[in-house]
């Protein structure tokens, strides 16, 4: 009876630990944060950003790109390392830019931007004039 008792009781606490590896395993899981990110950069779009000019877009007049609920944030990966800051069109038809240029490394994501409303207006501002291509997603 004794050897029954011990039988169980190792069976049970093998089951417990077992099942306890198992939910708490997360290879190959993605966490929340990657999940938003991988829904934010899936809708990434492509620009060019032609030479002689600093904003984007610019074309063939001031145009403004608008934020949708994919992303919390304003993102940009360029393809050579960049200069970059966000300028917001403003209620009155105005243009606010941020004091402080972010720096895109060629190739990777940067936040340019964050906690940036849905329907938000603006342009990315680049320091250099030089031709830029690349991705963003807002």
């Amino acid at each position: 009876m004794n050897l029954r008792k011990r039988f169980a009781t190792v069976a049970m606490t093998g089951a417990l630990i077992g099942g306890g590896l198992l939910g708490t395993s997360s290879a190959g899981a993605a966490t929340q944060g990657e999940v938003v990110a991988q829904s934010c950069y899936g809708n990434a779009r492509g620009y060019t950003k032609a030479s002689g000019t600093h904003i984007y877009p610019n074309y063939p007049t001031a145009n403004y790109l608008k934020t949708t609920s994919s992303c919390a944030d304003i993102n940009i990966k360029t393809d050579t390392d960049r200069y970059v800051k966000v300028c917001f069109l403003d209620m009155s038809g105005g243009k606010e830019c941020q004091a402080d240029y972010k720096l895109a490394k060629a190739g990777s994501w940067k936040v340019v931007a964050t906690n940036v409303k849905d329907n938000t207006e603006y342009q990315f501002y680049f320091r250099s004039d030089a031709k830029s291509t690349g991705h963003y997603a807002a």
